[in-house]
């Protein structure tokens, strides 16, 4: 990884140079495309690679049964698709093959959410992760940057049992140096503040610091916390940073409904947790088609609406 902090990479491309050092450094990954190797950045490894490559064609429910039973003869295989059709267009497979059976393979739904673009409605996965964080026993990861992503893909090759890792083709900002260390479950606090705690995962973590930027601006002090573990949660991590704010916003290009949003919700709900928690995403509606920076303004997802439905939230 040379990538320099500020640099905009799409996690997409760190995640094809995760796989192809993966491939170099172990004789039992296997890549597994659903005819978007190019998109999703699959080709590299399939070119470096070819005998552990296998391009199954449009077909997520077969690459996801052929997956299983490779990995039941002790390889380690990333399924890779957009997150439009993995999970979707195979979920009773990765429901009953993955999940049910522990089965070792990592799911890689990439091209997520809104920033997808053009294509529209019927490519803008706004549900996966809702989908399976609920499944037991899935792993559950969405990396804010390009560095993160490669620590997640080298992370998820060493968990034994099923993985599901949420990438995109938005360029978002590098955060983390080269040096960085991922853990599963860490949630670390990025930014300090006293006033309001921005919970962000994904994308949303480099607009949760702008957003930051522009709420200290305007005389309120906001913590920013990456939360790229969905699943398994740091429920303690995550009430700790909202204790003593005045309140909590989670922020994720997902539905609100059954994201990191509701997951942040049901922890609080339960331990009867204060302050209130403001769940900024996608509310209950579809995608459509546009740009990306177009989608993220419609929606109300840009630095600067979600610094004034905060202080709108705050009454301020």
């Amino acid at each position: 990884m040379n990538w320099r902090i500020g640099e905009r990479i799409q996690t997409r491309d760190a995640y094809g140079a995760a796989l192809l050092e993966l491939g170099r450094r172990r004789q039992d990954i296997v890549v597994m495309d659903a005819d978007l190797q190019r998109s999703n950045r699959t080709y590299d490894f399939g070119q470096a690679y070819p005998d552990r490559f296998f391009d199954m064609g449009i077909a997520e429910a077969d690459m996801v049964s052929t997956a299983a039973g490779m990995a039941a003869t002790g390889m380690t295989v990333f399924a890779t698709s957009f997150a439009m059709f993995v999970p979707g267009r195979c979920y009773d497979q990765i429901r009953l093959q993955l999940a049910y059976g522990r089965t070792n393979v990592k799911l890689v739904g990439v091209s997520a959410g809104l920033t997808q673009g053009p294509d529209g409605a019927t490519h803008q996965s706004l549900d996966d992760v809702a989908l399976m964080r609920q499944l037991p026993g899935m792993t559950v990861l969405v990396p804010a940057d390009a560095t993160e992503t490669f620590r997640v893909v080298e992370a998820a090759a060493e968990i034994e049992g099923p993985v599901y890792i949420r990438l995109g083709r938005y360029p978002t900002p590098v955060l983390f140096d080269a040096d960085y260390y991922f853990q599963v479950g860490a949630a670390p606090t990025l930014r300090r503040g006293g006033d309001v705690a921005l919970l962000a995962t994904g994308i949303m973590t480099a607009k949760a610091l702008d957003t930051a930027d522009i709420l200290s601006d305007r005389g309120v002090d906001a913590a920013v916390t990456n939360v790229s573990t969905i699943k398994p949660l740091n429920a303690d991590a995550l009430l700790s940073a909202v204790l003593d704010k005045r309140l909590g916003v989670t922020m994720e290009e997902h539905s609100i409904i059954g994201g990191l949003g509701s997951a942040v919700a049901e922890i609080m709900a339960e331990r009867s947790f204060t302050p209130p928690l403001l769940r900024i995403g996608v509310q209950d509606r579809f995608g459509q088609s546009g740009t990306a920076d177009e989608l993220l303004e419609h929606y109300g997802l840009t630095p600067g609406q979600m610094a004034e439905t905060i202080l709108r939230t705050l009454g301020l």
